[in-house]
């Protein structure tokens, strides 16, 4: 027969023992959800689907009837669109970040709030993701497996776009700042070739200027071999060249004619 008595010690252990237990976790899980909600999102505010419920939830009345206006679908396939584009910037910027920030964490880098704010971001992007394929496939059939792909073209559509204005923008600037070196460095070769030709100026100025030297020319020795006398020497100026019948040659037969 079991002794029910010497079993009560041990029952209301155990059951002490399990209701704080349970106590400890409902409170644990209870604080952590609040600290959780009380974090800092991880992205601003979601204007795209924001502005998309606003126009799905529509229902101002018509001034000429009592019915509500209706937003036309193709506005709400747009809203929708963007919706899904605005997610595929966030999707890229969560998968970049993921790895790094497991890495610090690891490292002892950045805290566990940090941690609990990117996974509570990563959870909310997968449910809207999934939200934004419900909303697809109840305004078209199907196409709740083609939207995200709409999504990326148009995301990868602005970014080239955001690029080709960033570089026209740059290649202003670059092109004023390449006039004004252009115009700089021609301003300064100009000065530099006025220099040189001044130089040039100068030094044929001083060539054209230069004084003559007198050449002094002997007669040549005579039949009998002795030398003219001191008087038949003629100075000649060396400014041009002494042809046969010029002024020597005049001078000694004017001397010669003298003497004979």
């Amino acid at each position: 027969m079991v002794n029910w008595i010497s079993l009560i010690g041990p029952l209301a252990y155990l059951g002490i023992l399990i209701g704080s237990l349970t106590t400890f976790s409902s409170l644990y899980r209870a604080r952590k959800a609040a600290k959780s909600a009380s974090l800092a999102p991880w992205f601003p505010p979601h204007l795209q689907r924001n502005i998309y419920l606003s126009l799905l939830h529509l229902d101002q009345p018509s001034p000429t009837s009592d019915k509500p206006i209706t937003v036309p679908d193709s506005i709400l396939k747009a809203a929708l669109l963007r919706r899904a584009t605005e997610d595929i910037h966030r999707i890229i910027s969560v998968r970049s970040a993921k790895q790094a920030l497991s890495t610090l964490l690891a490292r002892g880098s950045v805290g566990d709030e940090l941690w609990q704010r990117f996974l509570r971001a990563e959870k909310e992007m997968e449910e809207e993701l999934k939200d934004v394929v419900q909303e697809a496939n109840a305004l078209a059939p199907n196409w709740g497996t083609t939207i995200f792909q709409s999504a990326n073209e148009m995301a990868t559509n602005a970014v080239i776009r955001k690029r080709v204005e960033e570089v026209q923008a740059q290649a202003k600037v670059d092109r004023e700042w390449w006039d004004q070196k252009r115009e700089t460095t021609r301003t300064e070769f100009m000065k530099e070739l006025n220099i040189d030709a001044e130089k040039g100026a100068d030094k044929g100025g001083d060539k054209g200027t230069g004084t003559s030297t007198p050449a002094t020319v002997s007669r040549p020795l005579t039949a009998g071999g002795e030398k003219g006398s001191d008087e038949d020497t003629v100075l000649v100026e060396s400014g041009g060249p002494a042809t046969p019948g010029g002024t020597v040659g005049k001078a000694s037969a004017k001397k010669r004619k003298g003497k004979k």
